[in-house]
């Protein structure tokens, strides 16, 4: 996504840097990683449906992915282990290169509020999309966090037996079963935003497939 600096008055934005954006790790890891996700979500409405957590919601067939219960399981599976080993691929990389801290932090609640409000009021500027604006640095470590949260709790679920601490910590298998159905929910609601935000700066889709 790119990354906003707040225009003051009539100021004209930050001329951005040259050179590559994203290098070619970072971007192939975001893609392996969205499809997996996307994977998981999908594949993970229709094992909801088998056995809804809440037994007056369920999600139309027609947005499920699997066709029935072991094929929506097996695609389930399938993309869970990719998400882990790329996920883990992305996080060593981005601490080895010293990208995590240099594009995620520093952080602030009130630097977060500025770039809110800005971006309400369409004071933001997007001329360089290097650097992060600090709603987007929250936006990307909630939704690391999320993916860990999900993947814990579907492991509670999974392996219940295998990990009872895991279990407990999530409150017991069927708290579990909440913990990763908000997490599912929260993850879904990322990608709207982050879909709208892209519709918005297109510019940015281009600089995460091929780089500039």
């Amino acid at each position: 996504m790119a990354t906003p600096h707040v225009v003051r008055g009539n100021a004209p934005p930050a001329t951005p840097a040259s050179g590559a954006i994203h290098p070619l790790w970072v971007r192939v890891t975001h893609w392996l990683n969205a499809l997996a996700a996307i994977v998981m979500m999908l594949s993970g409405w229709r094992i909801y449906d088998a056995s809804p957590v809440f037994a007056w919601f369920r999600f139309p067939t027609e947005i499920t992915l699997g066709g029935w219960l072991g094929g929506a399981l097996q695609w389930h599976f399938a993309a869970m282990w990719l998400l882990v080993f790329n996920g883990l691929i992305y996080l060593a990389m981005n601490l080895a290169s010293g990208r995590f801290m240099r594009k995620f932090f520093p952080i602030s609640p009130r630097a977060v509020w500025r770039d809110f409000i800005a971006a309400l009021t369409g004071k933001l500027s997007h001329a360089d999309l290097r650097v992060y604006n600090a709603v987007q640095r929250l936006a990307y470590l909630f939704v690391v966090v999320d993916l860990i949260v999900l993947v814990l709790s579907g492991l509670a679920i999974w392996k219940s037996v295998q990990f009872p601490l895991l279990r407990e910590l999530m409150g017991g298998y069927d708290n579990a079963r909440i913990v990763h159905f908000c997490a599912m929910a929260l993850m879904a609601a990322f990608i709207v935003v982050h879909l709208a935000m892209v519709a918005l700066v297109p510019r940015s889709l281009l600089a995460m497939l091929r780089g500039r």
